[in-house]
């Protein structure tokens, strides 16, 4: 009887655990469905970029605003830590592409072992 009674509670348990975390993903996919993901402006006129010191008080500063865009990306902090590991490199990768700074995307990929994503320009047609 105690046997059958444990492996109840624990599938019932292990059902409610899955469930919610299903539930999280569910309504933190659809939280950035239709609307405009969240941005944070981050100013760098006051740093020499092209130093390693400057690179890296700019990338102290992506790295921060990261953290802010991708918390807020999520409804719950539950479900931000889930995705904090895949959200953060994208976004810091996005940041850093936009600058478009050797010593800065050097930092990049030595955090992540992976140069940042590549902007591809097209030329207009002739």
């Amino acid at each position: 009887m105690n046997t059958i009674l444990s492996t109840t509670l624990r599938t019932v348990v292990a059902s409610a655990i899955l469930s919610s975390l299903a539930l999280g993903f569910a309504t933190a996919s659809s939280a950035g469905e239709g609307s405009t993901p969240p941005q944070v402006i981050v100013k760098f006129a006051d740093l020499d970029v092209s130093t390693s010191r400057g690179a890296a008080i700019l990338y102290g500063r992506i790295e921060g605003a990261a953290e802010t865009v991708c918390a807020r990306m999520y409804i719950s902090a539950e479900a931000y830590r889930w995705a904090k590991r895949t959200c953060l490199p994208k976004v810091i990768g996005e940041a850093v592409t936009k600058v478009d700074r050797p010593a800065l995307s050097a930092l990049f990929a030595s955090h992540y072992g992976v140069s940042p994503p590549v902007l591809l320009a097209v030329a207009g047609a002739r």
